[in-house]
């Protein structure tokens, strides 16, 4: 992408935004009296500040830029994640789920655990999560690293310093942690908040332009039918049937159970980086509205950050181009060539390159393995021109900033409460809990650093969290179902079918393997019995393995041991805990009037594009 053209306009609209982030974390401070106020908002948060946060804490890389990636990849199959993979979780945490979570007062989802199971179940979840939250925060810096290389920010200064441009992207890692880490110190979740609140609108007005111009430049949606390279790229459900007549790679059996059950609610329902947001609002009628409000925009969202995929693997691949002027009644012409990456590349998706070497990477059949990450931002910089571009960009960068505090506000949270104040330092100050909060923000920018080089051996980033989300959510969805839903449940159960869970997801990622794609990160890493037709495929069984090995086992386990009284299940298990009392509201402001009309509204963009 040489023809980056960054002018000032571009610089101060980026600058002004990296102000804001840091001055709101400035202006938190004061707030920031102790621990509740650092880690949970103070739980004084209203819910429509709660709803759009808590659809944009999971609006960072992997949504912008991994959804992007996925749409050039996959095609528009690539809405299930939202259409099934989210509007049914979101709803079913809101009606179910949010009461649980709020009236028990657990201040984490592990700390929940605790009080349904016991302790050491708390620790295993503790642990993994605070695991996938710098896996997480990591790969959204390694996005945030790969855009900065792919604009050429730092090159002259590099180059004029006799330094490798590979450099550039080991301080793309360090600038963007420091921002972080500064906002987040100083204000800690309700910072995270309204950061997530601002990117929100940022996203919007940096990606709709983006979708109008990039469809009147391919011919408005007949031209992108066109221009597919298959025809099943425009269709959700069409040659769903069977796993290698689609995109996708996956039957229907593997897309609804895999993501629209097991890792959609594994990830709603369990996944502390959203459940903490609305855990910050102001009352249980509040939290139970925060998804809720949440799924109305993230409905629509398939239409900003998946399109422009599709229309990036759509467009004109770059050639060499020739323009021709006058010049002292001379004629002069000038031929631009295109960069190897953008020649070997689809459309406007360039091949990859080793982030270190700058060398083409290959799949095992010798074909330059396609960038899809960069989607999105070869978008931005082929249609926008001065001062829309920077907008466009900041609204990128607000993603990666917001992904990364989202998973580090969470990771401080469960380290704290979870690990530390549980296990390492019991009985301490109320003050000393608020610092080692501020310490452990430190210790989770560092490690996602350390994670960060960990996503340069995907080409597709959300093919990576769902692997982490595989291995994680997809067994806990399990303990959360039978715990919730079944006063029988034992801790020994829920312990050793988590454990057992992640065992069977390990054993199947080691067996199994993509198709094309080298054995270790993606696979195959004890031996190949089994190969999927993607990496999406194979996540998504992978799930399956985790969640049914757990469910089977907590099962077994569970009936040989000896349950909880009723009495200490009473606000934790569905059938003992008493129904929120909504007679003084009106039907049509209660959650579940809300709930069936986003059900209708998504059973309709289901059928729309089929």
């Amino acid at each position: 992408m040489s023809h980056t053209n960054l002018t000032y306009v571009d610089w101060l609209i980026m600058l002004l935004y990296f102000v804001f982030v840091l001055g709101i974390g400035f202006a938190l401070k004061r707030f920031m009296k102790t621990s509740k106020d650092f880690f949970q908002a103070g739980r004084s948060l209203p819910a429509w500040i709660c709803g759009l946060a808590f659809i944009s804490a999971n609006l960072g890389a992997q949504e912008v830029i991994g959804m992007g990636a996925s749409g050039a990849k996959y095609g528009i199959a690539t809405s299930h994640f939202y259409w099934i993979g989210a509007i049914p979780a979101m709803i079913f945490v809101g009606i179910f789920m949010m009461p649980f979570y709020y009236g028990s007062k657990a201040r984490s989802v592990p700390e929940f655990l605790r009080l349904r199971f016991d302790e050491k179940t708390r620790a295993l979840n503790a642990c993994s999560f605070a695991v996938m939250t710098v896996f997480s925060s990591g790969i959204s810096m390694y996005a945030m690293a790969r855009l900065i290389q792919t604009l050429h920010v730092f090159d002259y200064i590099f180059l004029s310093a006799g330094l490798p441009l590979g450099w550039i992207f080991h301080l793309s890692i360090i600038l963007s942690a420091i921002i972080v880490l500064g906002y987040i110190f100083l204000g800690g979740l309700t910072s995270a908040i309204y950061n997530e609140v601002l990117q929100f609108f940022l996203i919007i007005a940096g990606f709709l332009p983006l979708v109008l111009i990039g469809l009147k430049a391919v011919g408005g949606w007949n031209g992108l039918k066109a221009a597919m390279p298959n025809p099943s790229y425009l269709h959700s459900w069409h040659g769903m049937a069977h796993a290698n007549t689609n995109p996708l790679g996956v039957e229907v059996f593997g897309l609804a159970m895999g993501l629209g059950f097991v890792l959609s609610f594994g990830y709603w329902c369990t996944d502390f980086l959203v459940i903490q947001t609305a855990m910050a609002t102001d009352s249980q009628e509040s939290a139970r509205r925060v998804p809720l409000i949440a799924a109305i925009p993230k409905m629509f969202f398939p239409f900003l950050v998946i399109l422009p995929g599709l229309l990036a693997i759509g467009a004109a691949t770059p050639k060499p181009v020739t323009t021709e002027r006058v010049e002292n009644g001379a004629i002069i012409r000038l031929t631009t060539l295109p960069t190897e990456l953008e020649a070997k590349g689809q459309g406007l998706v360039p091949a990859k390159a080793d982030p270190i070497t700058g060398k083409i990477v290959l799949d095992t059949s010798g074909k330059p393995l396609l960038d899809y990450d960069l989607a999105i931002p070869s978008m931005l910089l082929h249609y926008f021109p001065t001062g829309i571009l920077g907008l466009g960009l900041t609204a990128l960068l607000a993603s990666f900033m917001s992904g990364m505090a989202g998973n580090v506000t969470a990771f401080n949270t469960v380290w704290t409460y979870d690990l530390y104040q549980s296990y390492i330092h019991k009985g301490a100050s109320d003050k000393h809990y608020l610092a080692m909060g501020r310490w452990a923000t430190v210790g989770g920018i560092l490690l996602s650093m350390a994670t960060a080089y960990a996503a340069t051996g995907f080409n597709n980033i959300m093919d990576t969290l769902q692997l982490v989300f595989s291995f994680v959510n997809a067994p806990l969805f399990a303990t959360f179902l039978l715990g919730m839903f079944w006063k029988r449940a034992t801790g020994n159960g829920a312990f050793i079918g988590l454990i057992s869970g992640t065992v069977a997801a390990i054993l199947h990622h080691g067996l199994t393997l993509p198709v094309e794609a080298h054995t270790g990160l993606h696979g195959g890493w004890i031996a190949v019995i089994h190969s999927y037709p993607s990496d999406m495929a194979q996540n998504f069984w992978t799930a399956i393995w985790a969640f049914s090995t757990n469910f089977i086992v907590t099962i077994v386990v569970s009936l040989f041991g000896t349950p909880k009284p009723e009495s200490e299940l009473v606000g934790l298990v569905h059938s003992l805990t008493p129904k929120p009392e909504l007679g003084h509201l009106p039907w049509w402001r209660r959650p579940e009037a809300l709930a069936v009309l986003l059900l209708i509204m998504v059973i309709t963009l289901n059928v729309i594009f089929r």
